[in-house]
């Protein structure tokens, strides 16, 4: 009678341990779908059996263990890095793109060929208020053009500093919640872990990659550190140390927790595209936009002041203006010059339109490094498309790679409900036997009762 109570209460207890089985699996299908989630298995152990000194066999369980491989989750991280980095370039520089299309009518490339036409216009008729005040009129535009592409670029930068702003707070919002949930024991040892709490960690340390370059160490008790590009503490169990944003003196800064100026280290993730193109991409555009301007406005007033005026004086207003300080671009603007006053005529020569082939002529000069005014706007476009075909080639490239590293992360620890559905047939048909067996014995029992005299 002793073993058949024995043979009971292992049945019982297989029958809970099937339970439990029934329940991972379940648990599996339902968050099938949810971010972060890796599959869970329950860890069956056989039972030591010999009768003669109580131990009954049976299997038993401690508890579940994750299937979340962390080199395949690092892998993850490495390549969300790299696919928020060449998609914020990808993006930021396809904003810029509309100022620098040449085929547009307001693009400073048709504008240097309207302005210098005009003066071509101008050497026909000379002494022709019409032509005069129209060559003006052209020079208005043409400073017109430079200010709204230099502008245009500035905006994009002030775009930037709202975007870097926003991308601090949520890498901050990030590091709170994963100090939160590694203190709720997300981050313990195998069997100990919550399933769901994990999987919200993980799928937070995925979208802090997005932001920037993720270094995880788990500590001994269970903790996690969480490190910026490799050295800066973000995550120290469950301490913060937010980074912060300065761009009060121009370009942007990051700084880390102590006010050190970290932001050489990004190398990758979306703030490192963003830094990049505020602190370097557009400066250099802008450079080179300046250079074009301020040499397009020298070169025509140094020419038109070898001149002289309708009336036969040396001019006494220039045409063009700007403030290189604040870049020539961005400023340059027309004086308050009169079409009388436009030296069309050589000095030698008061009357004729000696100086406006002079002027008209310096659109085929190569005085920019080599290059006509033309050329060189034409270079500087060229630069911008190929900063965005490489961009948005890397930003294809990585994305492929995100994919191909999300994949085999899914193979390794993801939920197959083709596993599932056989996990839980197993489990059901052996609860069925075990269940039998406890019903076997019942009867045994049962009988072996009744047969007992009264």
């Amino acid at each position: 009678m002793g073993s058949l109570f024995t043979t009971i209460h292992t049945a019982a207890s297989t029958l809970a341990v099937l339970n439990q089985g029934l329940q991972v699996t379940e648990n599996n299908v339902a968050n099938a779908n949810t971010p972060g989630y890796a599959r869970q298995a329950l860890k069956l152990e056989s039972q030591a059996f010999d009768v003669t000194v109580g131990l009954p066999g049976g299997i038993g369980s401690s508890g579940t263990q994750s299937s979340r491989d962390p080199y395949a989750e690092q892998n993850v991280r490495t390549q969300q890095s790299a696919s928020g980095l060449a998609t914020q370039q990808a993006n930021d520089l396809g904003a810029i793109e509309p100022y620098f299309n040449l085929s547009a009518k307001s693009s400073v490339s048709n504008a240097l060929s309207q302005f210098f036409n005009g003066f071509s216009q101008l050497s026909i008729n000379p002494n022709d208020t019409t032509a005069r005040q129209a060559a003006i009129s052209d020079a208005g535009q043409l400073a017109q053009s430079f200010r709204q592409t230099a502008n245009g670029l500035l905006a994009q930068s002030t775009a930037l500093d709202s975007e870097t702003s926003g991308t601090v707070t949520n890498i901050n919002n990030l590091a709170a919640d994963i100090a939160k949930l590694t203190t709720q024991g997300a981050a313990g040892s195998s069997g100990t872990q919550d399933a769901g709490v994990d999987a919200r960690l993980t799928s937070d340390l995925e979208q802090l990659s997005q932001y920037g370059q993720v270094t995880v160490l788990q500590q001994p008790s269970g903790s996690l550190n969480v490190y910026l590009n490799g050295r800066t503490p973000l995550v120290l169990g469950d301490r913060v140390s937010q980074i912060s944003l300065d761009s009060s003196s121009g370009p942007t800064k990051i700084l880390d927790g102590g006010g050190h100026d970290i932001t050489n280290d990004f190398s990758s993730g979306q703030l490192a595209g963003e830094i990049k193109t505020k602190n370097t991409t557009i400066p250099g555009y802008l450079t080179q936009l300046n250079t074009l301007a301020q040499t397009v406005a020298d070169q025509v007033n140094a020419a038109l002041s070898n001149g002289v005026d309708q009336t036969g004086a040396s001019p006494a207003q220039d045409l063009f203006t700007y403030d290189a300080t604040k870049g020539a671009a961005q400023t340059l603007s027309v004086t308050s010059i009169t079409p009388d006053q436009i030296a069309a005529a050589s000095a030698g020569a008061p009357g004729g339109n000696g100086n406006a082939l002079i002027v008209a002529g310096l659109a085929q000069a190569p005085t920019v490094a080599g290059a006509t005014f033309t050329q060189a706007y034409g270079n500087l476009a060229a630069n911008v498309g190929r900063d965005i075909s490489s961009a948005q080639d890397g930003k294809s490239t990585s994305l492929d790679l995100l994919t191909q590293a999300q994949s085999l992360r899914s193979r390794n620890s993801g939920v197959s409900l083709d596993q599932e559905a056989s996990n839980l047939i197993q489990f059901q048909r052996s609860y069925e036997a075990t269940s039998k067996l406890i019903n076997v014995i019942d009867q045994i029992t049962q009988t072996l009762i009744n047969i007992i005299p009264a």
